[in-house]
């Protein structure tokens, strides 16, 4: 299954919806693209109005986000000082929604504990790439910023798997630790919730999605539809 789609006409992102037979409570996810054109954001905003508790990342929380955090961020953000993208940086304003907001991600200092496990070397190599993704986003024309490599699909591909086996600590910090987190909010809700009709939105970077499908199909949930969302225009 498709996650994020990059074609010749567009970067899509699938409106993914699970169900489980005798349970009336729906999980929608929302794979997030944390820059992208502003019909996006507006139109995920939009949709947000309908859910009744909307599950969303954001590492932080105890004492500030750490200096990778930032650097982390700035990889992505500096897509906004690059014209030709035409992108803007991901805002949503939970706050407003009336739905029960959920927030089960990291803390800085459990982001930061599992960032030091892994090995100083594969750390190094993090900082040295940073620069060079960087300056490719800012000044890379629209096909070297949405290359085919950016597609997410449920399953991992080969050099996906090959980056787990070989960093299985830096998956741990950006990915694994952070997904079972997550994982393990959604099975409370489940637990506690799921006699209820509500609609659970799980509004989440696009890399934490096939996780999160493949989590609520051990509990009985199963993809019953899904629709795109245009996360940029390509044409």
């Amino acid at each position: 299954m498709q996650i994020i789609e990059i074609s010749d006409f567009a970067v899509r992102s699938a409106v993914v919806r699970l169900r489980r037979n005798g349970t009336p409570m729906c999980f929608v996810v929302y794979p997030m693209i944390h820059m992208a054109e502003p019909a996006f954001f507006t139109a995920v905003s939009r949709r947000l109005r309908t859910a009744d508790v909307i599950v969303t990342e954001g590492v932080g929380g105890d004492s500030g986000f750490s200096l990778l955090g930032r650097a982390l961020t700035l990889s992505y953000s500096v897509l906004r000082f690059n014209r030709r993208a035409g992108l803007v940086q991901q805002r949503i304003d939970y706050e407003s929604s009336n739905a029960d907001i959920v927030n089960p991600d990291a803390t800085a200092t459990e982001f930061g504990t599992a960032w030091r496990r892994a090995p100083l070397h594969q750390r190094m190599l993090i900082w040295l790439l940073l620069p060079a993704v960087m300056a490719v986003r800012l000044f890379g024309g629209t096909r070297t910023i949405w290359s085919r490599a950016l597609e997410v699909n449920d399953l991992p591909t080969t050099s996906e798997e090959q980056w787990a086996e070989r960093y299985p600590r830096l998956q741990d910090a950006f990915l694994g630790d952070r997904d079972a987190m997550l994982l393990e909010a959604l099975y409370r809700l489940h637990e506690e919730r799921h006699t209820e009709q509500i609609e659970v939105a799980v509004v989440y970077g696009a890399g934490h999605v096939p996780a999160i499908v493949h989590g609520l199909i051990k509990y009985g949930y199963r993809p019953r539809s899904a629709d795109w969302l245009t996360v940029k225009s390509l044409s």
